[in-house]
């Protein structure tokens, strides 16, 4: 699954060179009027800046230049013969928006300078040109081609950091979750995302949003179980100027700077009920008021919230609006846990290994064997972020070339509970309720049975080798112990 880009035409990669002097690294500037006159002497003036200047006398030249080399701006005239500067905006707008430009014009109006900034244009300067006037203005137009390259560049690691790609997980409720943010992301359609802390719901929500038709629009995440409930309304909507003790100017709110993007309501069950009226409107009516003010603002907002509680639980303890729940409550991504999917933390933890041997430049290869099977043994209460805490704390203490238990914190090096698959530690004490002996052990192999499942991605004949046991054997149990996968994802084993 390919990361997406969200601009046009494709990224200038600019050539630039250094002066002889101290100046920085300059840009090439493309200069284009039907005035030679004017090019050769505006050519000569950039040379001596120390730009390097190429000039040409139509817009059909320029595009030809542009197509070729790589310009960070260009000087444009306004009026020439077959096709003028409004056009050479155009053009630069829709295939090369990283490229600055600037227009030049001998008669200089209001009403074209207006129409000129309107489709792009950086600067507008007319006839005669001032030397010194020219001189601010391209230094200007550097730093802001530099400004745009810069955001363009982030805009790229942002979609390379929440594309699917990065989301590692190839246990099947993991590829169930990627076909449904596949399903859903360019809908308008709120998002419940649930499960506990820890297991990548906020990585769920970026990537929601980054693969959505709102991708190059902004992401705002609340943390609504970090903010004062007496403040919470004002922090998303805004407040006016002396609507409460300390408003000493007007505010906008979190739904004010996510306009036209996506706002990530995190632990929205620690919400107040008299914020959650206020939200089930803004879900309906995509309108709300700031705090102390009469005014209704619309919203256009996609919302995405998230809980690391049980909501239907919450509703039914009276906790949680009712309405507000079926309102949300239109598509659910459940979250599992990561015990839930062991079979994903040897590819988890060779991801988290990779970023943090980069981090601290450590050359370590991998995991010894006895390594992953603690990794894979310990029950995980944290969820992900626990996991990529412990592959961090292994990477800074770890001198060799292979990450060994010494290197894993201590407490992920007691056996999980319950003896999960590879514990490998006595059993210990436990409470024994008197049964018989068969009933006894079958808690115990549905657990194996299950984690082996889980750990070979519901592969049954994998699994039925690593079990040493027949697959016919291996169904039948599956059956009894009603495990279940899914065939369409994995089909016949």
């Amino acid at each position: 699954m390919a990361s997406r880009t969200n601009h046009k035409g494709s990224t200038n990669t600019q050539s630039r060179r250094s002066s002889t002097t101290d100046k920085p690294v300059i840009s090439r500037v493309l200069i284009v009027d039907d005035d030679r006159i004017i090019v050769d002497s505006l050519a000569e003036l950039l040379r001596v800046e120390g730009y390097e200047a190429t000039g040409v006398n139509s817009v059909r030249e320029a595009v030809e230049k542009l197509a070729k080399q790589d310009f960070a701006i260009v000087i444009t005239d306004v009026n020439m013969p077959e096709a003028d500067g409004f056009e050479m905006l155009r053009l630069m707008r829709d295939r090369y928006p990283d490229v600055v430009p600037i227009v030049i014009t001998g008669y200089g109006t209001i009403e074209s300078a207006v129409e000129a900034i309107k489709m792009g244009a950086y600067d507008y300067l007319t006839k005669p040109i001032v030397d010194d006037e020219l001189r601010l203005v391209l230094e200007r137009a550097v730093q802001q081609h530099s400004l745009v390259r810069e955001n363009r560049s982030l805009r790229q690691q942002l979609d390379l950091r929440y594309s699917l790609d990065n989301i590692v997980g190839h246990d099947y409720k993991m590829l169930k979750i990627f076909d449904m943010i596949e399903a859903v992301a360019d809908t308008k359609t709120t998002i419940l995302i649930s499960g506990e802390s820890g297991t990548g719901k906020s990585m769920i929500a970026h990537a929601l949003h980054y693969r959505s038709d709102r991708g190059k629009g902004p992401f705002v995440e609340v943390s609504c179980g970090a903010i004062p409930e007496g403040l919470l309304e004002s922090e998303l909507f805004g407040h006016t100027k002396g609507s409460f003790t300390g408003a000493t100017a007007n505010k906008d709110g979190k739904f004010k700077a996510a306009e036209g993007g996506t706002i990530f309501l995190d632990e929205i069950n620690s919400a107040s009920p008299a914020f959650q009226v206020k939200l089930l409107r803004v879900l309906q009516e995509k309108c709300y008021e700031p705090v102390g003010s009469n005014e209704t603002v619309k919203a256009d907002v996609r919302v995405i919230l998230a809980s690391n509680v049980d909501l239907a639980e919450e509703v039914s303890a009276g906790r949680f609006r009712q309405d507000l729940y079926y309102r949300i409550n239109v598509v659910t991504i459940q979250m599992p846990s990561l015990v839930e999917r062991i079979g994903d933390i040897p590819r988890l933890a060779e991801s988290f290994l990779k970023k943090y041997r980069a981090e601290v430049k450590r050359e370590i290869l991998d995991f010894t064997p006895e390594a992953m099977h603690a990794l894979q043994a310990y029950h995980w209460p944290g969820n992900v972020r626990e996991l990529e805490n412990a592959v961090e704390r292994a990477v800074v203490m770890c001198r060799e070339r292979h990450i060994d238990v010494s290197h894993l914190p201590a407490h992920v090096l007691s056996d999980s509970p319950g003896g999960r698959l590879g514990g490998g530690s006595s059993i210990g004490s436990f409470d024994y309720k008197p049964m018989p002996l068969k009933d006894a052990l079958e808690g115990p192999e549905k657990s194996i049975i299950e984690a082996a499942l889980r750990l070979n991605n519901w592969n049954r004949q994998t699994t039925s080798e690593m079990l040493d046991i027949n697959r016919t054997t291996l169904y039948k149990k599956m059956k009894h112990y009603g495990l279940e996968y899914d065939p369409l994802r994995h089909g016949t084993k």
